[in-house]
């Protein structure tokens, strides 16, 4: 587990909080191998042994003050009795301690609940959810990305192959030929299925065993065709005109299907992964998504674009709850350049503890190989986190790829959560609270319980928009501060005219912030013209991956190869030979806040002299 926090201080009391303007948090990135300085956990196997506080359920540390017969909380400063296994535990001489006596930062295994009857090794799940109303070009890459998943998957998995247009097709590849067995959508709004999938194919039939069908299931992706428009014609009502495009069942398929994997949630597997293949947006049934709307004002020429950045009614909410009762995670794969709504499609993925893929042609697409390395790399399920804080401060906000506890407050439910996964929080103090150097330091505690799969030999509901003025503001203010700060050093408490400071040029470690943060207001996460499914798309990836410090150009690009979820894309220009459009839209000080080129380098110029203005107009 590593935690970096926002700042290398904290502050002692609200005061300075406000007044320094800095965002007061910490980043966790629970299922790393080390923690922030590189060092792997301390670790044991007796994890139930571990004392809990009476007053706060904290846990017992190497921060906690211990006695022969009692230890006192690190978190809430309660006193509390040690058992008699607990004392004979901690009265070693130092060379047996246990992990918790060693280090902050520990692993421990926890023992079945059941003893009496331990359960089986959990059985991994994989379900691929293909859109069949597409070309085949995207068949051809799903089907190269499912072939390199076959080869990732670990050996004991079970596989299912499920494919929605506008009819639900099941596949069975346990027999000497795949079968495929459909039933079909209703178009009514809230249209769904007539009959169980259950009763259209049991689930035993459904999920094929890897180890001995991976041949067969080869061959059933090769029998995958897109649908042509006369079965589109032929399944809707008269009067419909769906033969002129491609329908999408999406919001049907992935409901039925979390509930039809439910019934063996806790039994056959822990977690199940759906992978959803989608090329356009869902169209039919029930969870169709309206898209005329960014049709009709093109994001690029209309001023506020956030109308499509909001999700579309709750369906796809009340679907993440339901996955995540079911123990199903689903990664949303979209191989498309059109308009899909990816603000209602996202808490999908985002609460069900999956990820978000976004490609906009198959020519570019590398999906074979970040679904390979997706699979391939370590990860949790099952997993509840908390934090706690001590009696000083307390989280203000949360953020990430998880289900917030229904029952308790600041308990998240991750379903699925890789080394890269990290959730922030943000801080702010309790009434008329501080901390004191002598006798009231903050402290913090993770608690994180996962399960893993273990082989032989081996988050925002603030408008873009708004979010983009806010960052703006939030450097106008540090900048006052700053300058409010430095004046009154320099003239020793007197009164005194200065000029505005928007470089920080008496602060060496604040100089690089205002290119920073125009270079951040460029990014396509803040621009009004950028895509609404790409913004969606950039949210997903940066809330969720740990942001990585840059290094030596070569060796950041290849390990960002190797390490990333989706494989970056290199290209090579020769500024003699070459159109250097390209690299000059990443010339950040030589463009507008709205992204548009200039002539010189008068981008960053203005903002600095907006800056000016503000910060002046401010007088903090």
């Amino acid at each position: 587990m590593a935690v970096r926090a926002s700042l290398t201080c904290f502050p002692s009391e609200p005061a300075l909080h406000e007044s320094c303007a800095m965002p007061w948090g910490v980043a966790v990135t629970p299922f790393s191998a080390v923690d922030e300085r590189g060092t792997p956990p301390a670790t044991g196997d007796e994890g139930h042994l571990l004392p809990r506080c009476e007053s706060c359920f904290a846990y017992f540390s190497i921060l906690c003050p211990l006695s022969r017969w009692s230890w006192t909380c690190a978190v809430c400063s309660a006193e509390n009795d040690l058992s008699n296994d607990a004392a004979a535990r901690y009265a070693g001489d130092g060379a047996h301690d246990p992990p918790e006596m060693r280090s902050a930062f520990v692993d421990l295994l926890l023992p079945e609940e059941d003893e009496a009857a331990p359960a089986a090794a959990p059985t991994p799940v994989y379900v691929a959810a293909i859109d069949l109303s597409s070309s085949e070009e995207f068949l051809e890459l799903v089907k190269s990305a499912l072939l390199a998943a076959l080869e990732a998957l670990p050996p004991g998995s079970l596989f299912g192959l499920l494919t929605f247009s506008s009819k639900i097709g099941l596949y069975d590849v346990q027999g000497p030929i795949p079968v495929v067995k459909n039933v079909f959508i209703s178009h009514d709004l809230d249209g769904g299925l007539h009959v169980d999938l259950e009763d259209v194919m049991p689930l035993c039939s459904f999920l094929a065993p890897i180890d001995s069908c991976k041949d067969s299931i080869a061959e059933a992706l090769e029998t995958i065709k897109p649908i042509s428009s006369w079965e589109v014609a032929a399944s809707t009502s008269e009067g419909q005109n769906h033969g002129l495009h491609h329908t999408r069942g999406f919001g049907v398929a992935l409901d039925v299907l979390a509930n039809y994997l439910s019934s063996e949630y806790g039994n056959t597997f822990e977690l199940a992964r759906i992978f959803a293949f989608l090329s356009g947006p869902p169209n039919y049934g029930a969870g169709q998504l309206d898209t005329t709307s960014f049709e009709e004002h093109n994001a690029g020429k209309a001023g506020d674009t956030d109308y499509v950045l909001q999700e579309q009614g709750t369906f796809y909410k009340n679907l993440a709850a339901s996955a995540v009762q079911a123990g199903v995670c689903v990664d949303i794969f979209a191989i498309t350049n059109e308009y899909i709504d990816l603000a209602s499609l996202k808490i999908l993925s985002v609460e069900s503890g999956g990820s978000l893929f976004l490609y906009s042609s198959t020519d570019e697409s590398t999906l074979p190989q970040d679904i390979y390395k997706m699979l391939s790399r370590p990860y949790a399920f099952g997993c509840v986190m908390r934090l706690r804080t001590s009696s000083q401060f307390k989280i203000a906000n949360s953020y990430g790829h998880f289900f917030p506890d229904p029952q308790y407050m600041h308990v998240q439910h991750i379903n699925c959560c890789d080394s890269f996964a990290t959730y922030s929080y943000d801080f702010e103090f309790e009434k008329d609270s501080r901390f004191s150097r002598k006798s009231s330091l903050p402290i913090l505690q993770i608690a994180f319980k996962y399960t893993v799969l273990v082989h032989d030999g081996d988050a925002s509901d603030v408008s873009n928009s708004d979010s983009r003025l806010l960052l703006q503001e939030w450097l106008v203010t540090a900048i006052a501060q700053y300058n409010k700060a430095y004046q009154n050093v320099a003239s020793g408490g007197g009164a005194g005219i200065y000029n505005v400071d928007v470089n920080f040029s008496h602060c060496s470690q604040l100089q690089p912030l205002s290119r920073f943060v125009f270079s951040i207001l460029l990014s396509p996460l803040l621009q009004v013209s950028s895509h609404p499914d790409y913004r969606t798309y950039l949210q997903c990836l940066f809330s969720y991956n740990e942001i990585m410090s840059a290094g030596l150009l070569r060796s950041t690009i290849d390990r960002m190869k190797q390490e990333r979820n989706k494989t970056p894309k290199l290209v090579f220009i020769h500024g003699a030979h070459d159109d250097t459009t390209t690299f000059e839209k990443y010339l950040v000080e030589d463009q507008s806040l709205d992204g548009s080129l200039l002539t010189g380098s008068t981008g960053f110029s203005s903002f600095l002299e907006e800056l000016s203005r503000k910060v002046a107009e401010l007088a903090i």
